[in-house]
């Protein structure tokens, strides 16, 4: 019988969609296990006050309580880095592994993974947030090699009305950057209900659906040495 693999995540304080997203996706999955740490995130601006919601050490300080449970891999399982730049998300990633001994990842940098392994250079980028905050994700993406060829946001900055986003209305997004164009749709979000509708999505749309609380997971699962394709059900990415 395989050793149980435990996956660690660290939450945004006010998020209510990863964790019984992330249960959801893993429940068909034997000795698997996802677990949460949380910090401080309450809202999603490009003011000083909510920048300072990612410095590192509140991220340290809660992947040092997930490194007491033994987990295999520490995941942040949030998009700052979207808005931030690739770098805070590698330089978090080092600072992780130096103070735990454990690998680590983000979503963001699973994003960006993804996208070179399957050579998407023309994103359509769904997201909840400010107009600001979309253009600095489209700028540092775009930057990177993936030009958001498409783009659909609500403007909305409190962290937990990202939730209450009706997944038809992520789905209407979703169909409307793929309208004009784009090799990928990219939900990004931890805290938007996107992952369900992922297998719909592409079976009507025709190109793969990427949501980050999904591509998060299945980056996790990787570097923890487990096959994603155990996960069935839940859209493309995890049966490449």
């Amino acid at each position: 019988m395989p050793p149980p693999v435990r996956l660690g995540m660290l939450t945004p304080s006010s998020n209510t969609v990863l964790e019984p997203m992330t249960a959801a996706m893993l429940a068909g999955v034997p000795d698997v296990s996802a677990h949460f740490s949380r910090f401080r995130v309450t809202e999603i601006a490009l003011s000083d006050q909510a920048l300072q919601q990612f410095d590192d050490t509140e991220l340290l300080r809660a992947a040092e309580l997930l490194a007491h449970a033994k987990v295999d891999v520490i995941a942040w399982n949030g998009t700052s880095a979207a808005w931030l730049g690739f770098d805070r998300d590698e330089h978090l990633c080092e600072r992780i592994r130096a103070a735990t001994g454990i690998t680590a990842c983000t979503s963001v940098l699973a994003f960006r993974d993804l996208f070179e392994r399957t050579g998407a250079q023309r994103v359509g980028l769904v997201t909840p947030y400010l107009d600001d905050v979309q253009s600095k994700i489209m700028a540092n993406w775009s930057a990177a090699g993936f030009a958001c060829t498409a783009e659909r946001h609500l403007g909305l900055r409190d962290n937990f009305s990202f939730a209450t986003v009706l997944p038809e209305e992520i789905a209407a997004m979703a169909r409307a950057v793929v309208a004009e164009g784009c090799d990928a749709v990219a939900i990004v979000c931890t805290n938007m209900r996107g992952a369900a509708i992922v297998p719909a999505l592409e079976s009507e749309l025709g190109v793969p659906v990427y949501d980050s609380v999904a591509v998060t997971l299945y980056q996790s699962l990787r570097l923890a040495g487990c096959d994603p394709r155990a996960i069935r059900g839940w859209g493309s990415l995890f049966s490449a």
